[in-house]
């Protein structure tokens, strides 16, 4: 696995093991989760089981490298990265800017222009926790109606998606488009089990297991069958550029294709100025 680039931040300190968290349980648990041998990690990290197993008996402490190649070679996000670095005792590798960061400019006006560019479809950027970061004007035709609380840039798409007042009483197929959201906030713990009260024990519909989950929306310009895709910056080295997803809806069938259109046309003309 290539290795992506680590800057070392100013403060680095002595190897030493963080006294508030247990490095050798720290590293023990991120390998199982991610189902791997002691010797699969290590062949991995391009070392010996042997010494593998002694920084996981805590009888050896790695240098500040190698617990980066553990770190990639577990394929952990960059902010679990850090984690693994901080519990090991040594300073975060992975900066996390700010979007507002002048460094991040270029990333701004990326997003700009991929939004602007999936139109006449809807589009957003969502952050770690499914808040918005920003979307493009076809997203209004998906909100609308919906609350005001629950509508705009760092309010929660996937609370928009299930709260009742959201998206819920829109959605023709909540059962599935239920289960959809709440697999993937399973590692928002709290978001979860707020979402969970508002899911109805509806059991999915027959003839929903395509080969991908629909959202299946009543709007203005009639029922909408929208497909989703998710891009992420792949090789951001940046935290919070890492962690953001753009999420793309496309029609999945042409009667949404055609309302999408005509959706975009009708808020086209009511930007136009007039003579």
């Amino acid at each position: 696995m290539a290795a992506i680039p680590c800057g070392e931040w100013p403060g680095a300190f002595r190897p030493r093991y963080n006294r508030r968290v247990d490095f050798p349980r720290t590293l023990r648990a991120c390998r199982a989760r991610r189902h791997l041998s002691q010797l699969d990690l290590a062949l991995r990290a391009g070392t010996t089981q042997r010494h593998l197993s002694f920084i996981e008996s805590g009888r050896s402490v790695p240098g500040r490298n190698m617990v980066v190649r553990l770190a990639e070679s577990l394929e952990l996000s960059l902010r679990e990265r850090n984690e693994l670095l901080l519990a090991a005792g040594y300073a975060p590798a992975y900066p996390e800017s700010s979007l507002d960061d002048p460094a991040l400019a270029p990333v701004r006006t990326a997003i700009d222009h991929i939004l602007r560019g999936h139109l006449p479809y809807p589009a957003l950027v969502v952050d770690r926790r499914g808040d918005l970061v920003a979307a493009n004007t076809a997203f209004d035709l998906i909100t609308e109606g919906a609350a005001a609380e629950l509508v705009g840039p760092g309010t929660n798409v996937y609370r928009l998606a299930l709260h009742p007042d959201g998206l819920a009483p829109r959605i023709l197929n909540l059962a599935e488009w239920a289960r959809h959201i709440l697999a993937r906030v399973g590692h928002l713990e709290e978001l979860r089990a707020e979402l969970t009260r508002y899911v109805p024990d509806l059991e999915p519909g027959a003839g929903q297991l395509g080969f991908a989950v629909p959202l299946h929306l009543r709007s203005a310009y009639g029922e909408l069958r929208l497909m989703t895709t998710v891009t992420t910056f792949a090789t951001a080295v940046d935290v919070t550029l890492a962690e953001l997803k753009l999420e793309a809806f496309l029609p999945a069938d042409p009667a949404t294709s055609e309302a999408l259109s005509a959706a975009a046309g009708a808020t086209a003309l009511a930007q136009a100025p007039t003579t």
